[in-house]
């Protein structure tokens, strides 16, 4: 059975969702408000997210994903006028780059990409249904929500809300009736963009946007799913179920789910302290594939420390499960027919045990360790080359393989092209072991090495790839 575990229980759950009739689940994640472009911290999140949905899939399920963009903002506004550029034009830019990032990280497509420029009218509904049940109020051309009249505010964050009151102020320019009550609808402020409203011109609050236009995308009911980062549990998460409940009279959302921070150096990663990396920057070093390798070896709950050491790590154990499938290709062309027997069972095992660690709260982590267990099954495989080896047994094995990898986003094909002059150096090698003139090989191996890869010999010949190091 999935279990999950579900930030507003504090617990891990079964995992049933509310159409469990028609095996249907529908799952919203936050989106980034456009006005940077995107880094390591949004990587972690939307890479986790996309093994769920990958994950759920794989179990059968029919999911609806959808992910906002936050298209319009104070951020966006006030980096608009810094380089004097349209606000809408910004927005634009920086999700161009999200996509162009989140591409190369074999992120899937969300299923509909609602931004909240596009959605004034639905907001603007939803707000008239808070107001209409009186948890609404309009002070001069602002509406705020009513906290204290949401009776079970702080059920997320766990969080009391005497105590919140406790510090809590009203910033000038604010006309809310109590410090701890959100904007749904803030007043245009002078040379704003704005859209006319009821109350007049003005625009969404940031956390109203997201309640309406999950449910108008997924429909007016409770969610399966809705995630995001561990930042956004207190407010974001917690106004949205307040607001959302006040309008619907039922619960927003059954499970709720956060990832873990990225941190540097055991610091969270912030451009404050200099530790800010986008994903452009990280890319000019490492294949995107070994990024979502490192994000994929830490449980998503838990932090993530990003150094040099681990991408290294990550690339080293990236590049075997690489190598091994391409070496297992090879030799899958000269292998007799036969049928799959012991060496499948063995296979199976290894794909339950992934299951297994992916059942228990999307444990990545674990999930890596069995698909090497696999990856080494393939490779004493191909090394030993043991009696009961055939087309079909190493066939199933790269089967899984492939399967497996896919459910994990990763894509292991191998991308390295081997340049002449080094292939001639590899058969002029293979010829001199031939002749048995073992110190002309070990030369040519060394200067195959100083060009950048490396050799590894078999029953079947020799494999020749870029060397992990280079």
């Amino acid at each position: 059975m999935l279990k999950v575990y579900n930030t507003l229980s504090r617990q891990k759950e079964d995992f049933i969702p509310t159409k469990i009739d028609r095996n249907e689940v529908r799952m919203y994640v936050c989106g980034i408000t456009p006005y940077d472009e995107v880094h390591l911290g949004h990587a972690r999140c939307y890479v986790v997210f996309d093994v769920i949905r990958r994950y759920l899939k794989y179990r059968g399920y029919e999911v609806k994903y959808v992910q906002n963009f936050t298209d319009i903002d104070d951020k966006i506004i006030n980096r608009s006028r810094e380089l004097q550029l349209a606000a809408d034009e910004l927005a634009r830019k920086y999700i161009d780059d999200y996509f162009s990032q989140m591409s190369k990280l074999n992120i899937l497509p969300a299923d509909a990409y609602p931004r909240v420029t596009q959605k004034i009218p639905e907001i603007i509904e939803f707000i008239k249904k808070i107001i209409e049940n009186g948890f609404g109020y309009v002070v001069d051309g602002d509406v705020y929500f009513s906290v204290r009249k949401f009776k079970d505010y702080g059920k997320l964050s766990k969080r009391n809300i005497d105590e919140l009151r406790v510090g809590a102020r009203i910033m000038p320019g604010e006309n809310k009736q109590d410090p701890l009550d959100f904007a749904l609808w803030k007043k245009a402020k002078e040379g704003e963009p704005f859209w006319e409203s009821p109350w007049g011109r003005g625009r969404p609050g940031w956390h109203i946007e997201c309640s309406a236009m999950s449910l108008d995308e997924l429909g007016k009911t409770t969610l399966d799913i809705h995630g995001g980062g561990q930042d956004l549990i207190f407010p974001h998460h917690e106004n949205e179920i307040a607001q959302s409940e006040a309008a619907l009279g039922r619960p927003f959302v059954k499970y709720w789910i956060h990832n873990g921070f990225v941190t540097v150096n055991k610091e969270k990663m912030s451009k404050s302290l200099g530790n800010f990396f986008t994903l452009r920057q990280i890319f000019e070093k490492y294949e995107p594939m070994v990024v979502r390798y490192m994000l994929l070896s830490q449980h998503y709950r838990q932090p993530l420390d990003f150094s040099e050491e681990k991408l290294q790590q990550a690339k080293s154990a990236y590049e075997r499960i690489v190598n091994v499938k391409e070496m297992a290709e090879k030799l899958l062309k000269q292998l007799p027919d036969g049928r799959a027997g012991a060496i499948r069972e063995m296979t199976d095992s290894f794909v339950a045990d992934f299951v297994n660690s992916l059942d228990d709260d999307f444990n990545t982590a674990e999930s890596l360790g069995s698909l090497h267990g696999l990856v080494n099954s393939i490779y004493l495989s191909v090394r030993d080359m043991p009696s009961g080896l055939n087309r079909e047994s190493l066939k199933y094995q790269l089967q899984k393989l492939t399967e497996l990898s896919n459910v994990l986003g990763l894509t292991i094909e191998a991308k390295t092209t081997i340049p002449d002059q080094i292939k001639q150096l590899v058969v002029e090698r293979e010829e001199a072991r031939k002749n048995k003139n073992w110190k002309l090989a070990d030369q040519l191996r060394d200067k195959i090495k100083n060009e950048g890869f490396e050799i590894e010999d078999t029953k079947f010949g020799p494999i020749c790839r870029r060397s992990s190091a280079g």
